[in-house]
């Protein structure tokens, strides 16, 4: 017989071997990418330094600076690539205590969650920087260098992709709540003025203080909430449309009218005469 203690011990000796699997997982591609540490913090810094004024170029504050900086974006991308395998070991740890619907939700979700984070980082790389960074070169003032430390740049980037990884969740977020029957659609659709004025004053505190990046965050957030809620929606109606087809099947079923069987009919008049013999026949 197991005891509670045993069932517990054995829950965190598997929690810590799906641990270090994946942070195995993790250093493995890190010591790949060490050699490319430089190379990989050229690409991440390239939005800014096309941006920099003639002859403009970063600088390093630190003494350590220089070889720790891309030590960290090569570790930050070596766990964006283990990160399926990282993912993997964390679902095979919970999903045996999940109910059969409860993963066949989970799983898309997860996913969805990944992949809108990714987009949500690449728009940020792609489109966020090049204005956010061409808009402060155009308002640099006169006789001031502008240029930035590479660890103040590493932080301004890292909470750039949070930010719009997280902003790029909204859809997953509105999915989770209505299927948790937390909120619904109609309440949520209520609060649509209000998720509006939210959306612009989380662009006013995540982005920098310029017009553009604050619409470039809010008006996506808008945007992925609307989708949020359109695939609320048709989830919710997909129960519905399924339970009225059923309903149509069984009351074509009932409107079809069949003969009795004598087998039936037996039946029938037996009901309705309790004290008839058994072995009386009926009559013709």
């Amino acid at each position: 017989m197991n005891l509670p203690e045993d069932s517990f011990l054995s829950h965190l000796v598997e929690l810590r071997d799906r641990l270090i699997r994946a942070l195995l997982a993790v250093g493995i591609v890190f010591l790949c990418l060490v050699p490319w540490a430089q190379d990989i913090y050229a690409l991440l810094a390239q939005p800014l330094l096309a941006k920099l004024p003639q002859g403009g170029q970063m600088i390093a504050t630190d003494v350590i600076g220089v070889f720790l900086v891309p030590m960290k974006v090569a570790l930050m991308v070596a766990f964006l690539i283990a990160l399926p395998y990282v993912l993997y070991q964390i679902w095979a740890f919970v999903a045996p205590g999940l109910y059969a619907h409860e993963k066949r939700l989970a799983l898309p979700l997860v996913g969805a969650s990944v992949v809108l984070f990714f987009v949500g980082m690449a728009f940020a790389y792609f489109l966020v920087f090049p204005a956010v960074f061409g808009f402060m070169a155009s308002v640099q003032p006169e006789g001031v260098a502008w240029m930035t430390d590479i660890e103040k740049y590493l932080s301004f980037v890292l909470t750039t992709f949070v930010a719009f990884g997280v902003t790029f969740e909204v859809p997953v977020v509105v999915l989770v709540l209505v299927q948790a029957g937390i909120v619904g659609v109609e309440k949520l659709r209520e609060w649509r003025p209000y998720i509006i004025v939210g959306a612009f004053v989380i662009g006013a505190i995540f982005t920098p203080p310029d017009v553009i990046s604050q619409l470039m965050m809010a008006i996506p957030l808008c945007l992925l909430f609307e989708l949020g809620l359109l695939l609320a929606r048709l989830l919710d109606r997909r129960p519905a449309a399924a339970a009225s087809v059923e309903g149509a099947a069984a009351s074509n079923e009932a409107a079809v009218w069949k003969p009795a069987s004598s087998a039936d009919m037996d039946t029938a008049a037996g009901s309705t005469e309790p004290h008839q013999d058994a072995g009386r026949k009926p009559e013709a």
